[in-house]
């Protein structure tokens, strides 16, 4: 028997509600060196790419906005990005901490290796994951 074929191939786009778009969008280019691809002020919305995968940051609407709670909602628990070395991650990590950013884990082994991972909260408080996991 055959293994069924997903009708997908990966994803094209991830839309993110922030609470700060503005500041959401720096994070994303400033600190992490993405690609401003454009923006909608009328929506408003600003995409963002790293040129393997694109995020609409959507301006949240209502004022205030809810926190999402990942023990409490359903919806987006974290972002996982991959990035390619030890080094990259423990740099990543570094300029992080250099610019504010609040970070839930310092970089540290994935359950028992040989990944490595850290856990930070983008300035809307979505929780970013950077993980290096060596072939």
């Amino acid at each position: 028997m055959s293994e069924p074929q997903a009708v997908t191939v990966g994803a094209h786009h991830i839309g993110l509600t922030v609470s700060q778009l503005d500041a959401s969008a720096r994070f994303f280019v400033d600190l992490l060196g993405w690609t401003d691809v454009r923006r909608d002020p009328d929506y408003p919305a600003v995409f963002v790419t790293d040129g393997t995968i694109m995020l609409t940051l959507w301006g949240v609407k209502a004022a205030p906005p809810n926190a999402f709670d990942k023990n409490r909602n359903v919806g987006l628990h974290h972002l996982a990005l991959r990035v390619n070395s030890f080094q990259a991650l423990e740099a990543i990590y570094t300029k992080l901490i250099d610019h504010g950013i609040s970070i839930e884990f310092a970089p540290e082994p994935l359950k028992a290796g040989p990944a490595r991972h850290m856990m930070c909260y983008e300035p809307s408080g979505i929780r970013i994951e950077f993980i290096c996991a060596p072939t």
